[in-house]
C-alpha cells in the first residue's frame, strides 16, 4: 500500500530536475503542480525562471501542462504567461484528469512523467496512473489550509516510507 506515496524521483527544486535524461527515456509530457512547485501559493504569476523553463522544455520536445487542485482563477495566469495548456480544479489524486490529458494528447502512461511537491495528491496521482513521478520540496512553508492537513498525514506515511527505507526525505535521486 505505502508504494504508491514512494515518488520515482526526488529533486530539490523543478530547476534542479534533468529533464534531458527523461527526454531520453522517452518522456514527451511533462505535468506540473502549480502551488509550492512552480510558485509559493501567495504568488499570482510565475517567475522568469518558470517561463524560461517552461521554454526549454518545448525546444526539448516535451509538451508541458499545468495541473492544479487549485480554481480556474488562480491557474489561469499560470497558464497564460507560460503559454502552456491547463487542468483547473484538477481533484489530483482522483484518475480523471490524468486519463484525460493521455486521451487528448494521445500519450502512454510511460511517456509522461509528474512533478510536485505532495505525497498524498501528486506522487499518489501519478501513482496509480503508472506515470513517472518526481516529488520536489515545497517551494514555501506557506500552503492553502486544506493542504495542511495533507502535510500533517504526508508527514506520517515519510515516517513510514523511512522506517520501511522505501524514502528517505533529503535524499535525493533520480
Amino acid at each position: 500500500m505505502f508504494d504508491k506515496f514512494v515518488p520515482d524521483m526526488y529533486s530539490q527544486s523543478i530547476y534542479r530536475i534533468n529533464y534531458k535524461k527523461l527526454a531520453d527515456k522517452g518522456i514527451k509530457c511533462i505535468i506540473f503542480d502549480l502551488d509550492n512547485t512552480i510558485s509559493p501559493v501567495d504568488v499570482n504569476e510565475p517567475s522568469k525562471e518558470a517561463i524560461d523553463l517552461m521554454f526549454d522544455l518545448k525546444d526539448l520536445g516535451m509538451r508541458p501542462i499545468l495541473m492544479s487542485n487549485s480554481p480556474k482563477k488562480r491557474v489561469e495566469p499560470y497558464r497564460n504567461k507560460l503559454e502552456i495548456d491547463s487542468c483547473a480544479s484538477a481533484a489530483k489524486p482522483f484518475s480523471k484528469n490524468y486519463k484525460k490529458i493521455l486521451e487528448v494528447y494521445k500519450l502512454k502512461p510511460e511517456e509522461v512523467a509528474c512533478v510536485g511537491d505532495q505525497l498524498l495528491t501528486d506522487i499518489l496521482g501519478a501513482n496509480k496512473m503508472g506515470l513517472t513521478s518526481i516529488l520536489i520540496n515545497p517551494i514555501s512553508k506557506k500552503d492553502r489550509l486544506s493542504t495542511y492537513v495533507n502535510r500533517v498525514i504526508e508527514k506520517i506515511i515519510m515516517v513510514v516510507l523511512d522506517k520501511r527505507d522505501l524514502f528517505k526525505k533529503g535524499k535525493y535521486y533520480d
